[in-house]
């Protein structure tokens, strides 16, 4: 039954997203010395939500189907190192902190929606 429910299933792909993103910002992190790496992100969680409800697709197994669309971005200055790379230390971590708070919400939204189900079942 709470699979089916739209709330909890948002939820669930918001976590999924975050964790996506957060791998690729470690590995962006992990690559900033590599000449020629360009930091890759994942479209937005919107976007990328709409696109897969949309289609009405659903994975069955892990790596069935899978969400991710990364995209490659320019550094957020504008400016790629002389060995090509375009990866921000500074701009990666700040994206990190926007992860975290993006995981935590959903989290909030999962937990919530789930108490007000069991509250309305009569249980505490």
């Amino acid at each position: 039954m709470i699979e089916n429910m739209t709330i909890f299933q948002l939820a669930s792909a918001s976590t999924r997203y975050a964790s996506e993103r957060q791998e690729l910002v470690a590995r962006n992190i992990a690559n900033a010395d590599t000449p020629g790496y360009k930091a890759r992100d994942l479209v937005p969680f919107a976007d990328s939500f709409a696109a897969q409800s949309a289609l009405g697709l659903r994975g069955t197994r892990a790596g069935h189907i899978t969400s991710r669309n990364e995209t490659v971005f320019t550094s957020p200055f504008g400016v790629e190192s002389p060995n090509g790379n375009t990866v921000s230390l500074e701009a990666e971590m700040m994206r990190s902190n926007e992860i975290s708070g993006q995981q935590k919400m959903a989290l909030g939204i999962y937990q919530k929606s789930l108490q007000i189900l069991r509250t309305s079942m009569g249980r505490k």
